[in-house]
């Protein structure tokens, strides 16, 4: 654990840097993954007590919807095992989601932490649980039923016809071929961030109270 400065904001110790960085280029993940995105995720990750899963999945949204922007990482063992494609919201965007929202109807995608839960059979198919951690942030995640699950318009075939990925209603909809392998990986209780380069989720995030820029802290 980071000690707290004096106004109550972490201070990351040099140790705590040279360990992220340490692995992330254990994992190989140079040119793959966005590191600053990779290091919040992380530090998120050790500061969520109640996961019961060594797994850590990373979507990041500061990468268009053609890209395979959804990482699924095995903390235990120190490597990446899924890199995928992911839907985000209709509201949050065309090729690039750069909206997002809480709200109950709004059709766009949550920033930030949740926990998976359990797996059930609704009307996408297999679908898996999130619990948004994050009050007024994503904490309306299950009043929206926002989930996991496969969709024919996240499918690679959809960009070659559109230019980009097809749009969920909020959720992180997966290729139909891998989601059931993925949502298996993670379901009960491992850690998912969503990331993208918004100043104001820092500002409202007490996971991530300590990160204004980004930067390595």
């Amino acid at each position: 654990m980071a000690p707290s400065s004096a106004h109550g904001m972490l201070v990351h110790s040099p140790s705590e840097i040279d360990e992220c960085a340490g692995l992330y280029a254990s994992m190989q993940l140079e040119g793959i993954v966005n590191y600053k995105a990779f290091r919040q995720a992380v530090e998120g990750y050790n500061k969520i007590g109640n996961r019961r899963r060594d797994i850590l999945t990373l979507i990041d949204f500061s990468k268009p919807s053609t890209e395979k922007r959804l990482y699924v990482f095995d903390m235990k063992k120190r490597r990446m095992i899924f890199n995928s494609l992911v839907s985000h919201g209709r509201n949050s965007g065309e090729n690039y989601a750069t909206s997002f929202s809480n709200e109950y109807g709004s059709y766009k995608s949550s920033l930030g932490f949740y926990l998976t839960e359990s797996t059930y059979n609704g009307g996408n198919g297999y679908s898996l649980i999130l619990n948004g951690l994050e009050k007024g942030i994503n904490d309306k995640a299950k009043e929206r039923a926002i989930v996991v699950h496969g969709a024919s318009y996240a499918n690679p075939s959809v960009i070659k016809g559109g230019g980009r990925l097809g749009r969920s209603l909020g959720c992180p909809a997966l290729p139909q071929k891998i989601s059931k392998p993925i949502i298996d990986a993670i379901k009960g209780g491992s850690v998912m961030y969503i990331y993208a380069e918004k100043p104001e989720y820092f500002a409202q995030s007490e996971i991530l109270s300590d990160v204004t820029d980004g930067k390595k802290s």
